[in-house]
């Protein structure tokens, strides 16, 4: 009996110290270098590393299925960045909707938190695009889905909370993400996120231009715009003269006198958009007297002449396509402006696509989404410019939402931020970010006056100007 127990005794400790010495073996291997440990993800690989004080910055590639419902019918590479600070801290999942940038940037989150950043690249925008081209796997739940399985991949390296960000077009990214992976994140926050229900009813729009601002500032740009329109055959001589330089084409939107109008019809939207009420002075203040150069230099600083051209559409033929296929586009009316100056009014956005790429409006995508922020909405918060055009049409909660919030930053465009929210929601704002990411401490907790950014501010490395992209386009 001895014998035996003695036996079980010792085959006990052999145990445990194959145990101890596996878990030994185990640690020795995983890496520890946040670089190996990323790269050791199976599908990612290294483009660069770029150094930046306080953080270790990568810009990589993830290997993502063209078709996550078929994952096994091709891949892509698709361009992720990470800002690492520390595995310990929460991250910042953040898409522009667009191109990424692939120099260091933090965006407001990040700085709330002190956190990590995982910035990722709207698929389809290039080099994050398909070879060949299956437009039809571009949609809004494959974009989640490439989120999804990024958020899954960097989970077990970055495990501390993550929040969801975005601004405009990556608000509405980071809105979608939630609504169709409601267990990924840890909160949201989506900075001026459009939300067109209703693809043809936008009449919200019109009462927004007929009182933004001062009626003399309004008056302005109307007239401008207008005066530009009058002018339209000695502008376009000098338009093509433009286009002749630059090598520009016109062979997507039809010819150089719709991009003309296209680009004029955007002067008042892009003003608003993307400047504030005290930039008026900056607008001619007599247009009908006024050179034809001044006309010119005004419609060219706010809306851009190359924005229709087809180099300038080019970068941007994965945002009309999602516009017409499931997003929407605004239409607005001139009421200052006679019927026979304008002739083709808002364009869709079927005109700024390829005829060779197939397009079908899907109008239950937005309809969709909007019910379930309404019905679902969890740790999310929303955040508009009061002057900023894309509000008008905005996301609201219901009576199913939770801990979360629609915010209206007085005064500020298309780059409103929780910075400049009025005193009270700017804390409360801040508080629920810092809870959403694990890191408020207990007196944020009991008082949300006392909550502020846990970063110091960074002049090169935080964003805080309006995401520009050129013509109407959020």
């Amino acid at each position: 009996m001895r014998k035996a127990l003695r036996w079980l005794l010792a085959l006990t400790v052999f145990i445990g110290t194959l145990s101890t010495a596996g878990a030994a073996t185990a640690a020795q291997s995983e890496p520890t270098d946040i670089k190996d440990r990323l790269l050791s993800i199976p599908g990612m690989s290294l483009i660069q590393e770029k150094p930046y004080p306080g953080y270790r910055y990568f810009v990589l590639n993830y290997t993502q299925p063209v078709d996550h419902r078929h994952p096994d019918r091709g891949t892509f590479q698709q361009r992720i960045t990470v800002l690492h600070k520390d595995v310990s801290r929460p991250t910042v999942f953040y898409t522009s909707g667009y191109n990424v940038s692939t120099n260091p940037s933090r965006r407001e989150p990040t700085q709330i938190v002190d956190g990590n950043q995982v910035s990722l690249e709207y698929r389809f925008f290039t080099p994050s695009r398909p070879d060949p081209a299956d437009w039809s796997k571009l949609d809004i739940w494959q974009a989640a889905s490439d989120q999804h399985r990024v958020y899954e991949a960097l989970k077990p390296v970055y495990s501390a909370n993550w929040l969801a960000t975005g601004g405009s077009k990556g608000g509405m990214t980071a809105t979608y993400y939630e609504r169709f992976y409601p267990h990924d994140m840890d909160g949201v926050v989506a900075y001026v996120a459009p939300n067109d229900v209703v693809n043809n009813e936008d009449s919200a729009y019109d009462r927004f231009f007929a009182r933004v601002g001062t009626k003399e500032c309004r008056d302005r740009l109307n007239a401008v715009q207008r005066e530009a329109l009058v002018r339209r055959e000695p502008l376009e001589k000098k338009y093509a003269a433009y286009a002749a330089d630059n090598h520009y084409t016109f062979d997507t939107i039809g010819g150089l006198d719709k991009a003309y109008e296209a680009v004029v019809l955007d002067y008042v939207w892009g003003f608003w958009q993307y400047s504030l009420l005290s930039d008026c002075s900056s607008i001619p203040a007599n247009a009908a007297t006024a050179t034809d150069e001044a006309i010119w230099d005004s419609v060219d600083t706010i809306s851009g002449f190359s924005a229709y051209t087809d180099q300038g559409l080019e970068t941007y033929t994965p945002y009309y396509y999602q516009a017409g296929t499931q997003l929407g586009a605004p239409t607005i009316h001139f009421p200052y402006i006679e019927r026979k100056l304008i002739r083709y009014g808002y364009q869709p956005p079927r005109n700024f696509v390829p005829r060779s790429i197939p397009m079908r409006f899907q109008p239950f995508a937005m309809r969709d989404v909007d019910t379930w922020v309404r019905h679902h909405a969890q740790h999310m918060l929303f955040v508009y410019g009061q002057n900023d055009p894309w509000g008008s049409e905005r996301f609201r909660l219901g009576a199913g939402a939770r801990d979360s919030y629609v915010f209206t930053a007085p005064g500020l465009n298309h780059g409103a931020n929780v910075a400049g929210l009025v005193a009270e929601e700017k804390s409360l704002a801040t508080a629920r970010i810092l809870e959403w990411a694990g890191v408020a401490s207990s007196a944020v907790q009991k008082n949300p006056s006392a909550a502020k950014p846990l970063a110091r501010y960074d002049q090169k490395l935080d964003v805080r100007g309006v995401e520009r992209e050129p013509a109407l386009r959020p």
